[in-house]
């Protein structure tokens, strides 16, 4: 059995803990960076939505799809390293957070009918 990455440490660790603890945001802000400390702002400012389709983040400048572990977003697009399991950008970083404290907005419609109305 291999032995757990730093990433899911940290997520097994708040998955036990149910809410974000000083040593994890620690973790998480030294393993990710500024990545880190802007997924636990979103995630305490509400901007992780869940749709019946897709679970989305609120960005600055637009809304990113998060599924399957990727984003729609430039920095996956052309930032990471997808042979690094610790490159992630940080929508998929807070959308993590977000379902391991209980702090998703869930919407009960299709995204796709909210965006008809942007």
């Amino acid at each position: 059995m291999s032995e757990a990455t730093p990433v899911e440490r940290w997520q097994a660790q708040l998955e036990e803990e149910g809410e974000l603890t000083p040593e994890i945001v620690e973790q998480i802000s030294r393993l990710h960076g500024d990545r880190g400390i802007r997924a636990i702002d979103a995630v305490s400012e509400n901007r992780v939505k869940t749709y019946r389709d897709f679970t989305i983040v609120v960005g600055y400048e637009d809304e990113y799809i998060v599924e399957g572990g990727g984003c729609t977003c430039k920095d996956s697009e052309y930032n990471l390293d997808a042979e690094d399991p610790t490159d992630l950008c940080w929508h998929v970083l807070a959308v993590a957070i977000a379902r391991r404290v209980g702090h998703v907005d869930y919407h009960d419609m299709w995204y796709s009918e909210v965006r008809e109305f942007l």
